[in-house]
């Protein structure tokens, strides 16, 4: 796997305005969990930690791991923190710390190695997929003398959104049996379970200590920042050079846990990953596109919350998946889902999964909508959205164009033409065909249902109520997906009544987004204030879909439009530079934040649709919109290592924000790179 493997020196991690304080790692288990840190070893976030694991409704992802404290002491005496003091839960304070040589994501894995005085250490953390373990191994590279490790696990059990000062236990205990220890909290939370492999470590039990932590990132973002963690003793033991050992925690049972050996674990864990790789298309299958194909796999899930989910899938013969939308605070999105689908699992050879995901939406299907999200550690969705239903269309075209799948066209057949006929009577949240215009209308008071979602209290910051140019452009794309499947399977007459009502939304769009005097198209139309001229990204949509809406001479001036003022290294921006509500920086508390998230914030993820847009326009220049992704590569050594940011400044440098690793802004790249072969 030496090609992919991406390395920070120590020159890289202490320099530039991205040090390693704000460096992160994850890796993500399959089911929802996951771990993940600062590459400094700092918890600066409620959502750090070795172990969250996924665990059935109500509980959802459940903090149980914070981190290991790790002190190397070498054979003069001399003591070195591996990972940084903050949150060690370590009452020494005497000890120096190693010094970090180098930080490496080997196979998406996370690797530290470090000088501890005439000791070279490395340290690794593995998931192995389907199950809520964590092995951190400790492997001794040089050293004359053997060294003592002193590892000391640090908890608090909480679910991952609840403020750091609000566990879920006031109280733990601890037993052991051999060398096997469990930590409990009570009859309604799971055991965490912890054991040393590859040597002889005696737990030494210091009676409980606690210790107070400041999460940085949190206060910066307005949140509860100081909060306790426990811990229950230390391991503590001998390894020398040549030799390594393993911690091991786990919610899983014993047998799981002990089930193989940790060089086992890690061989299979590798194996598995390279098989990805190798089966992705072949211009994905080294360097940055390898790595982002790794980090594609980290949102493919099974929803191991949803019990009923899976056993009904199985009962049809069939599997349930879906798709977090982005780490660490999504679940799954409805919308995230359909428009990553491509990128996550057709570019990178995954066509079942993608068939999978298609069928558990489609079960979803609630009055003509798909769910807009699924909470953490519930059971049923959240169906407030105009748009994610439409996207539903556009995914399933895209996998019938891979894999000719028509049995699954057959299967969700019906449910599309339920979905029509839902918009076309109206449906919820005020969604429906105007019969005058033909033309899609959304918005009840309180929501905000197109992608522009930003909404604090009752404040929505973007209000599009009316007719929005993006949902406009799907609903005609829809409807000429579905007429052209009809025609397949029943002729011409079942096509006809979508072919004209698609005329009609046509011809009405361009009589009435196309503003003359900015040049470009109105983001929404008979809004709540009237038609709203601002420049924005959506209206890239009328041009980017496999039928675009938008008549073909107007596509010129739309596309220079998002070129001159949206485009960015790293996405379009939301609002162009100069509008009102413009906001160059994404920062500060809740409110701060959502007002600035649409409001001229960059979002990767629509470099995708710009791309289709100038290939429609430029269909020989691949290698101008292969230029146009090369921003994005530099981007891989910040924020989130080896993936992909939700979102970014507006203006240079363009500083990531938001989630470290997005499942959209990856899965565009990765398609467009495809797009953009040769």
């Amino acid at each position: 796997m030496a090609d992919f493997v991406r390395t920070l020196s120590h020159d890289v991690l202490a320099t530039g305005p991205d040090s390693a304080g704000t460096r992160e790692w994850l890796v993500a288990n399959g089911l929802g969990g996951y771990a993940s840190g600062a590459v400094s070893g700092a918890v600066t976030r409620r959502y750090h930690g070795l172990l969250i694991a996924a665990l059935p409704a109500p509980l959802g992802r459940v903090l149980m791991l914070s981190q290991l404290s790790d002190v190397v002491v070498d054979a003069d005496g001399h003591e070195y923190w591996l990972s940084s003091r903050e949150a060690n839960g370590d009452p020494r304070e005497d000890a120096q710390t190693a010094a970090l040589q180098e930080f490496r994501m080997e196979a998406g894995l996370p690797v530290w190695r470090f000088r501890a005085g005439g000791a070279v250490i490395e340290k690794q953390v593995v998931l192995p997929h389907g199950q809520n373990i964590v092995h951190v191994t400790y492997r001794v590279l040089e050293a004359k003398e053997p060294v003592q490790l002193r590892l000391r696990p640090v908890l608090a059990f909480r679910t991952q959104e609840s403020a750091v000062d609000q566990p879920l236990a006031g109280a733990y205990r601890i037993t052991a049996a051999g060398q096997r220890y469990e930590v409990s909290a009570g009859p309604d939370l799971p055991v965490l379970r912890m054991a040393i492999e590859g040597g002889d470590f005696p737990m030494t039990l210091d009676g409980g200590v606690r210790s107070e932590v400041y999460y940085r990132v949190e206060d910066e973002r307005g949140y509860q920042a100081r909060g306790s963690l426990w811990t229950p003793g230390y391991f503590s033991g001998e390894v020398g050079a040549g030799q390594s050992i393993t911690f091991a925690a786990a919610t899983e049972e014993w047998w799981r846990l002990e089930a193989l050996p940790p060089a086992d674990v890690l061989g299979f864990e590798t194996e598995r990953r390279r098989r990805i790789i190798q089966n992705a298309h072949p211009s994905l299958r080294y360097g940055a596109m390898a790595e982002l194909v790794l980090s594609a796999d980290s949102f493919l899930f099974v929803p191991a919350g949803r019990v009923a989910d899976q056993m009904r899938a199985r009962a049809e013969g069939d599997e349930v998946r879906t798709v977090i939308a982005g780490y660490h605070w999504f679940t799954d999105w409805g919308r995230d889902t359909m428009i990553a689908l491509e990128g996550l699992t057709l570019a990178t050879g995954r066509h079942m999964e993608a068939g999978w995901i298609l069928h558990t939406f489609g079960h979803y299907i609630r009055d003509g909508l798909i769910p807009n999200m699924f909470p953490d550690g519930k059971d049923r969705g959240l169906y407030h959205t105009a748009d994610a239903t439409l996207w539903f269309f556009h995914a399933l075209h895209r996998y019938l164009g891979v894999t000719g799948d028509r049995d699954t066209l057959r299967l969700l057949l019906p449910k599309l033409r339920e979905v029509i006929d839902f918009h076309r009577r109206g449906t919820r949240f005020g969604i429906g065909v105007d019969p005058k215009d033909g033309l899609l209308r959304q918005g009840q008071e309180g929501y905000q249902l197109t992608w522009m979602d930003a909404k604090v209290d009752d404040w929505v910051v973007t209000p599009r109520r009316g007719k929005a140019v993006e949902i406009n452009a799907l609903w005609h794309n829809a409807l000429r997906l579905t007429a052209g499947w009809l025609r397949e399977e029943d002729g011409e007459a079942a096509a006809r009544p979508l072919e004209e009502l698609a005329d009609q939304t046509r011809a009405s769009f361009n009589a009435r987004f196309w503003c003359p005097s900015a040049g470009h198209l109105f983001d929404v139309v008979d809004g709540e204030h009237g038609d709203d001229v601002a420049c924005r990204p959506n209206q890239i949509f009328a041009v980017s879909l496999d039928h675009p809406v938008l008549e073909r001479e107007r596509w010129e001036p739309v596309v220079e439009t998002v070129r001159k003022h949206l485009l960015t290294p790293v996405g379009l921006r939301s609002l162009a530079p100069g509008s009102r509500d413009y906001k160059a920086k994404y920062f500060g508390d809740l409110r701060a934040r959502d007002a600035a998230y649409h409001q001229g914030t960059v979002w990767g993820w629509l470099i995708g649709p710009y791309v289709d847009a100038w290939l429609k326009l430029h269909p020989q220049d691949k290698a101008g919109a292969r230029r146009l992704l090369e921003g994005f590569l530099p981007h891989l050594d910040e924020g989130g290592i080896g993936t992909i940011s939700e979102i970014f400044d507006a203006e240079p440098p363009f500083t990531p924000r938001g989630c470290i690793s997005q499942a959209w802004s990856v899965a565009e790249v990765l398609r467009c790179w495809v797009k953009t072969d040769g």
